[in-house]
């Protein structure tokens, strides 16, 4: 099922301590996980954020499949990624292929394109299988708070990045029944190259913004029965408050990050 193989934007509950960390802690944590991503440069500093994203998935009682899984809908993008790596870096040709080169520089590279690409879309989907879609709004309205003073509007904005990750499955789900039913009616989304593929797609299109378009309507009218007004004045039935738990991560991956780049 295309849902499955999707994890980013999907929640998964319960009652782990990463699931019980503060949404603003979660938040915070990724970013900075994303930002050292970038500035580790050899393959021992990949390894300890490994270390990092697997010790926060066995507290959060992931399942590894799941998580493998999600990796599949960007695996053609990952091997592309590779592969343009691998024969346009330059530097020692170690195998050629007529005006194509594989060189030695351009082999590390990808390796280490394809280490934080994958630990991107792990620890990224961890953040909202262990985050409900509400949580993951206030977290985000609460760090954004600080720019209103510039005019940006934060709730608003946290309220649009929220419902675009919940609708992510949805849309897959509506993907999915579509393309059965046109399936049904002798519709072949299977054969020929990637070329014909593609085009076998484009009658999925069409359904599938429609579709898209009256949920959004729906979710609308739904939000105004409700007398939903943006974010002044709203109250909030929960407060975030940060506890000894979020402390305690904080250090653990503070620690963990520093360790990473220091090596």
């Amino acid at each position: 099922m295309l849902r499955n193989s999707v994890t980013i934007g999907q929640y998964l509950p319960g009652e782990s301590p990463v699931h019980r960390l503060d949404p603003r802690t979660k938040i915070l944590g990724v970013l900075a996980y994303v930002i050292i991503l970038f500035l580790v440069k050899d393959f021992l500093g990949y390894g300890i954020m490994a270390i990092i994203t697997a010790l926060t998935a066995s507290a959060a009682r992931i399942p590894v499949k799941m998580l493998i899984r999600g990796l599949r809908p960007v695996l053609f993008i990952i091997i592309l990624t590779v592969a343009l790596n691998a024969i346009m870096t330059p530097g020692e040709v170690l195998y050629r292929l007529g005006p194509l080169a594989v060189t030695r520089e351009g082999l590390f590279q990808a390796a280490m394109m394809a280490c934080r690409l994958l630990l991107l879309i792990v620890t990224t989907s961890m953040l909202t299988l262990t985050t409900a879609p509400i949580d993951l709004t206030d977290g985000l309205e609460y760090l954004m708070g600080p720019f209103r003073r510039i005019g940006v509007p934060a709730h608003e904005l946290a309220m649009m990045m929220t419902i675009a990750l919940r609708f992510i499955p949805t849309l897959l789900d509506e993907a999915e029944r579509i393309m059965k039913a046109q399936m049904a009616r002798g519709a072949d989304f299977q054969s020929g190259g990637f070329v014909q593929r593609a085009k076998s797609m484009v009658p999925l299109l069409v359904p599938l913004f429609v579709s898209a378009f009256r949920r959004a309507d729906d979710l609308a009218l739904a939000m105004e029965a409700r007398c939903y007004r943006g974010g002044e004045g709203r109250s909030r039935f929960k407060i975030l408050r940060l506890g000894s738990r979020d402390v305690a991560a904080g250090v653990f991956m503070a620690a963990g990050f520093a360790v990473a780049l220091v090596v």
